[in-house]
């Protein structure tokens, strides 16, 4: 049974940072695609960032510059570091993975086939 549990979120105030972690089991990890994505009340699940089997990524423009994207294989986990953050940031945060490589377009929800129960991240003004 695939599992990939989320944690970290929580309530900070603008220009504060978290740290998202992302623990992925019951399926063969290998370092395979991951990425995490976000979903704000009345909006659609957008694509936050990806990494690769090879280790490329791929950001957000909303982002860049303010999130770092990382994993430990050895740990199964993935992390989301997020520094500046604003009150824009805040969503639910997903966890997602692919059986393999990443989709083409890397930061396409539709192309993975792993989610994890989300952690709420919220800043405040």
């Amino acid at each position: 049974q695939v599992q990939l549990v989320e944690s970290g979120g929580g309530s900070v105030q603008a220009g504060g940072s978290l740290r998202l972690s992302c623990v992925a089991s019951g399926y063969p990890y290998e370092g395979n695609c991951m990425g995490w994505f976000r979903q704000a009340p009345g909006k659609e699940r957008e694509g936050v960032v990806a990494i690769d089997r090879d280790g490329s990524t791929s950001y957000a423009d909303s982002v860049k510059g303010r999130f770092t994207i990382s994993r430990d294989n050895a740990k199964n986990t993935l992390y989301l570091q997020m520094n500046s953050l604003n009150p824009e940031d805040t969503a639910m945060y997903y966890c997602a993975a692919d059986r393999s490589w990443c989709p083409a377009r890397k930061l396409d929800k539709t192309g993975y086939d792993y989610w994890g129960q989300g952690t709420q991240v919220t800043v405040s003004s």
